[in-house]
């Protein structure tokens, strides 16, 4: 057992996360039992709740880096904690109580640490702040507010104890990847698709195989899609429905092959991105330079749906220690099914799927995993896994706030 590790029994937790992509708050509750290997969920409800409107575009122009005071954050903060505990309550419905919530919150702003984050060296006295190598992850909807609110225990601010010893905070799933989705013969990579993309590669499950456990963003996962479908059709949609728009184009490989030249698909892991790089500016960049190439609409679609995939394949192929036996995809983009076909086209003879095919429902899997991740933090068992974040060490995870 851990230090301070608590007796594991059956319990209700209320699992909520907002991804990149803003396109609502993922509302799970789930029955969990055991620990670690023994680990066991039961998904007894999952419903995206969208945003009011108005709350979704400021959530967007405040991630798309606007200047707002500090009065309007405040207020941003409390709307988003209002929802949050709102989606708590309707997720209950016809169901028993539950005793437990762990909450992402909404992600706003997200600066990984400087390449030597987490080798002691930012401790000392005389450390100026411009200095820091620390990274620095924002998420919005407090936890307090969260538990006042809905009268249950809440979890929040999953990122900040690995940030503060060093790691990157992200990507904090891989290890309940490791113990939900692990498999005694079978190399495995988790891909969740967002608003950015993240891997769990994981190892057959035999000898030491949770050190051997790598994770890190790949990049752009719905990101520029979404973006780029408001764009090209002046607002009318929000995002590109199966991918059908973009099936209907052609990609620009010339300009796929140009964007992958980024710094940051060739930087190795441990490693995490998000809005801050791939949003408007970004794509502003990639419409200026398909200009070039006379694209039409469905064609900028294919070329930037090619790009998440190709930056998929590239970083399994340039980082993993060896090519997964399978591929799962979850999140928003695995029903996505042409980006889902061109992954499968890139990675050849290795089936991609989506964690539905093995029990795991692939559209609230990361509500799940926070649903998890508040109940070690209840029971005193470590969240993080420093060969994903980074970070030098293990630790809890999570701020508790008691009703």
């Amino acid at each position: 057992m851990h230090p301070n590790e608590k007796t594991a029994i059956s319990t209700r937790v209320i699992g909520l996360i907002s991804g990149t992509s803003v396109d609502g708050i993922d509302a799970a509750l789930v029955e969990i039992s055991g620990q670690e290997l023994d680990l066991k969920i039961e998904l007894l409800a999952g419903e995206t709740y969208p945003y009011p409107a108005e709350l979704r575009e400021r959530i967007l122009a405040l991630c798309a880096g606007a200047a707002i005071s500090m009065a309007e954050l405040a207020l941003i903060d409390d709307a988003i904690a209002f929802s949050f505990a709102q989606a708590a309550q309707n997720i209950q419905n016809g169901h028993q109580a539950a005793n437990l919530i762990g909450s992402h919150g909404q992600t706003v702003y997200h600066r990984p640490p400087k390449k030597d984050a987490g080798t002691g060296g930012y401790g000392e006295k005389n450390l100026r702040v411009s200095d820091s190598p620390l990274g620095y992850s924002l998420q919005l909807g407090r936890g307090a507010l969260i538990a006042y609110l809905t009268g249950i225990t809440t979890v929040s601010n999953f990122r900040v104890a690995d940030i503060a010893i060093g790691g990157h905070g992200a990507p904090l799933v891989p290890r309940v990847d490791a113990y939900l989705l692990s498999h005694p013969e079978e190399g495995r990579c988790i891909q969740n698709i967002g608003g950015i993309g993240n891997v769990a590669y994981i190892p057959p499950r035999y000898g030491d195989w949770l050190s051997k456990i790598r994770g890190w963003d790949t990049g752009p996962g719905n990101s520029l899609l979404d973006l780029a479908v408001q764009h090209l059709s002046a607002g009318a949609k929000t995002y590109d429905e199966n991918g059908n728009w973009a099936a209907s184009g052609t990609p620009c490989y010339p300009l796929v092959e140009q964007w992958l030249r980024q710094e940051y698909f060739h930087l190795p892991p441990p490693k995490s991105t998000g809005r801050e790089l791939f949003g408007v500016t970004y794509l502003e960049q990639c419409l200026k330079d398909a200009q070039a190439y006379q694209l039409n609409s469905a064609d900028i679609l294919a070329t930037l749906t090619e790009l998440t995939a190709a930056s998929i394949a590239h970083s399994y192929q340039t980082f993993l220690p060896e090519m997964p036996q399978r591929v799962m995809l979850c999140g928003g983009g695995s029903r996505n099914l042409y980006l889902k076909q061109r992954l499968q086209l890139l990675l050849a003879s290795i089936p991609v799927l989506t964690t539905d095919e093995v029990g795991l429902s692939a559209d609230f899997k990361e509500a799940i995993a926070f649903a998890v991740l508040a109940y070690w933090r209840h029971l005193g068992i470590p969240g993080n896994l420093p060969t994903a974040t980074g970070a030098p060490g293990e630790v809890l995870l999570g701020e508790i706030h008691q009703c």
